[in-house]
């Protein structure tokens, strides 16, 4: 039989199942690889908010990852929730040593808006993994967080993936989704700008779309795509995903990871 591209993520368990692990797993199903996991840290939430966050120790994520690596092997690692300094540095050490393309989703607030990066571990998330990545993938408030630069137009995305640049992936994928209007995002490596535009549709169900549209970019470059085809076929899946998202408990729901199934 013939195996599937491997793909790993690098992120933290939401016990909701809308987004990190669980949503990476998701979409990597969906989309053809095969997913393998290296869990940072566990969360206790739900449709409402993050009601507690608890990391995991340094040489747990470093097991697992060699664990995975050193015996299977990998096509391409995404990365979500690090949350702390020392799992960051932890982190972008294994993939400095790693022969496969890298999406760094630089997590730092959940949809609901807790916390899930120190803000300690900010200057190593600039220093240590933004420069070992192949893409990058911030929405608008990741990179005021990263960068200072704020993002109230289409315009500024030029100005926003730039400023992502300069730490060093060889490409910024910047998510317009914050804004006004069609959901707009930027890919660059500083020379060449693609913009990907897709409608915006009315619905509040959105948790999880960041860590499925970087699973999903990573997916595509396990298959061999490149990094625009890769994150082309992203942005369609997860707008799929989003058009589909369906409520759940008393607060967000998620995207529908497999919508293509019952379309």
């Amino acid at each position: 039989m013939t195996r599937p591209p491997l793909v790993l993520t690098v992120a933290g368990s939401d016990s909701g199942g809308g987004a990190g692990i669980q949503a990476d797993l998701k979409t990597m199903l969906a989309l053809g690889v095969h997913g393998m996991s290296v869990i940072t840290a566990v969360t206790a939430q739900n449709s409402q908010g993050v009601r507690g966050a608890w990391e995991l120790p340094e040489e747990a994520v470093r097991a697992q990852y060699r664990a995975v690596v050193d015996d299977i092997g990998v096509q391409a690692v995404k990365t979500g929730m690090l949350a702390s300094a020392a799992l960051v540095e932890t982190v972008a050490e294994l993939l400095a040593g790693t022969d496969a393309p890298v999406v760094v989703d630089p997590v730092g607030v959940s949809k609901h808006g807790d916390p899930l990066l120190a803000a300690s571990a900010l200057d190593s998330v600039r220093t240590k993994l933004l420069p070992v990545a192949t893409v990058a993938t911030p929405n608008l408030d990741e990179v005021a967080q990263l960068t200072g630069v704020r993002v109230g137009s289409e315009a500024d995305l030029t100005e926003a993936a730039a400023a992502i640049l300069s730490y060093g992936p060889r490409w910024a994928l910047v998510k317009g989704g914050h804004l006004e209007g069609e959901a707009v995002d930027l890919l660059t490596d500083g020379d060449e700008e693609y913009w990907l535009r897709a409608p915006r549709h009315d619905n509040r169900h959105t948790h999880g779309t960041g860590c499925t549209l970087a699973s999903a970019v990573a997916s595509g470059l396990a298959k061999g795509l490149s990094v625009r085809e890769a994150v082309r076929e992203a942005k369609a899946y997860v707008t799929g995903a989003i058009a589909a998202g369906f409520a759940l408990g008393a607060g967000i729901g998620p995207v529908d990871h497999g919508w293509r199934f019952r379309a």
